[in-house]
């Protein structure tokens, strides 16, 4: 499932440019995560275009040596130097700085993270917990959740409003998805 996972997220092309253009980044710890990747799978699985409807392009980091807003920024001008000419939005995320911010944006309190894995691992569902980057795949819950399109709570980050508006964001553009139980028990990872 991995190696269809990597071929499916790759069809996006600027998933691709992305990974190509690694090296320049220069992201300690970095990942390239989240929607571009969950929503390139399931918009191949709708019949869409791999991009189609995709806001944004999200890359974490962990860079504990500099937890300022303006380090962040400045790691945002050198991506949007190096990423610019995409014509896609690509937002990077201090996962080092994450807990000093979160709270007073979501209303729930986040302890910090030690490492970028940390932050994919506490993505509100299970299924969209993956992350890439040159040769390496991060899917703490394995791929089948997402391939299955199944939501369910993440015991990690078990802040039942905030799922259930993601969720059902996601239930409005990809109808077929469905929600499971809400338990606080981990999924069982599979690959």
């Amino acid at each position: 499932m991995q190696d269809r996972f990597l071929a499916d997220v790759l069809r996006n092309r600027h998933n691709r440019a992305i990974l190509e253009r690694w090296s320049a980044l220069a992201l300690p710890d970095g990942w390239l995560v989240a929607g571009c990747l969950f929503q390139t799978v399931w918009n191949l699985q709708a019949g869409r275009a791999p991009e189609a409807a995709i806001k944004d392009y999200d890359l974490f980091y962990f860079d504990a040596a500099d937890t300022s807003a303006a380090g962040e920024q400045g790691v945002q001008a050198r991506v949007d130097a190096v990423l610019g000419d995409l014509g896609v939005t690509v937002e990077a995320s201090n996962q080092a700085r994450v807990h000093l911010w979160y709270e007073s944006h979501f209303g729930q309190p986040y302890a910090p993270l030690h490492s970028a894995k940390d932050g994919i691992d506490r993505f509100l569902v299970p299924a969209t917990c993956v992350g890439i980057r040159p040769a390496e795949l991060y899917a703490p819950n394995g791929l089948k959740l997402l391939y299955d399109g199944l939501l369910t709570m993440n015991p990690l980050t078990p802040h039942r409003d905030l799922f259930e508006r993601k969720a059902e964001s996601y239930r409005v553009r990809w109808p077929w998805l469905r929600i499971g139980p809400l338990d606080t028990d981990p999924p069982a990872p599979r690959a």
